[in-house]
Parts: C-alpha cells; sequence; structure tokens
C-alpha cells in the first residue's frame, strides 16, 4: 500500500514536470520528451511499484508463516520440556521403589536367615532329646519294677515334649516357605522394576 501511494506522488510529479511551461531557448535538446516516451516510463514505474509491492506482500506472507512456524515449534518444545520433567520424576518415584523393595528383601532375608538358624538349633535339640529318651528307656527295660512306673510318667512327659517341638517345627517349617516365596516375589518385582 504505501509502494503505491509512493509510485503515485511519483507519477503525479511526472505529470506535472511534462505539464509544466517549456521555456524556449532554441536549441531541440530543450524540448520535453514525447508523450509515448513518459507513458513507457510510467507503464515501467507502475510495472516496478507492482512488482516491488507483490515481493513486499510475499515477504510479509513468508514471515509471517515463519513467524508461525516458530510459535509452533515453541509450543512443542514447551510441551517436550514438560514431558521431560514428568518422565524425571517418575523415574525418580520408581528408584524409590526400587530401593524399598531391596530394603524389604534384605529385612526378609536376614528374617528368614535366623529363623533358618533357629529351625537348626531346634532340630539338634530334638535329636539329643530323642537320644535321652532312647537312653531313658533303655534305662527302663534295666531299671528295677519299683522305679519303672516313674520312669515311663517321665518317659511319656518327654515323648509329649518331643511331639510338641515337631509340631511346633513343623509349623516353623511353613512360615519359612511362605517368607520365600514372598521373597521371591519381591525379587521378581525388583528386578522387573529395574
Amino acid at each position: 500500500m504505501i509502494w503505491k501511494l509512493c509510485l503515485l506522488c511519483l507519477a503525479g510529479s511526472l505529470g506535472a514536470v511534462h505539464a509544466g511551461p517549456i521555456r524556449k531557448s532554441g536549441r531541440t535538446a530543450d524540448k520535453a520528451a514525447p508523450q509515448e516516451e513518459v507513458n513507457v516510463l510510467m507503464f515501467g514505474v507502475i510495472q516496478l511499484s507492482e512488482s516491488l509491492n507483490y515481493v513486499f506482500e510475499t515477504t510479509e506472507a513468508k514471515i509471517e508463516r515463519i513467524s508461525k512456524t516458530l510459535r509452533s515449534h515453541e509450543e512443542t518444545l514447551q510441551r517436550l520440556g514438560k514431558q521431560a520433567e514428568q518422565a524425571a520424576e517418575v523415574e525418580q518415584q520408581m528408584k524409590g521403589v526400587v530401593q524399598l523393595l531391596q530394603e524389604q528383601m534384605a529385612k526378609q532375608q536376614t528374617q528368614s536367615q535366623i529363623t533358618k538358624d533357629w529351625l537348626n538349633s531346634i532340630e539338634k535339640d530334638e535329636e539329643e532329646l530323642k537320644a535321652k529318651v532312647q537312653r531313658l528307656e533303655t534305662y527302663i527295660n534295666s531299671a528295677a519294677p519299683d522305679t519303672l512306673k516313674e520312669l515311663q510318667d517321665k518317659a511319656e512327659e518327654h515323648f509329649q515334649l518331643l511331639r510338641g517341638l515337631q509340631t511346633w517345627t513343623r509349623v516353623q517349617k511353613n512360615n519359612i516357605e511362605i517368607q520365600d516365596e514372598q521373597l521371591s516375589k519381591l525379587q521378581k518385582m525388583s528386578e522387573a522394576l529395574s
């Protein structure tokens, strides 16, 4: 639009020059240019102005498209930045969960080992008790009939204790098996999260 106004002013000034008084100096060089030449010049000026206007408008449109593209890229970069922040938060949470699972696994392993050691100790005590019962039975068989009843009662007592220990040992073994299964599940979960 600005270019068109400039060209109109230029065309008007050229027309004013043409319409102005001509000085007569007697030389043919001072004579005004023929109307045809002025028209050709005006046509050239108009074409130049239209070309400049086209270049201006297309450049302006290109700049607008580039600006839109830049804004679009900036929005995309902002979204990617937010997604990267969220991914970092999720990663941090996952690390916390893995660490918690590893701590739980370590506690389970420690507890399982303590229970196994304790069961081994009980099994040894059980073996010793069996040996004592066998010795007692041998002694009862060889002892006098007066003390036989007393010894049988004691043997029965030891036998009941032995049965109780065996039952309790079975329960503890079952508990260890359950803990081993839980520990195995925790290890699989930890491996899956890693």
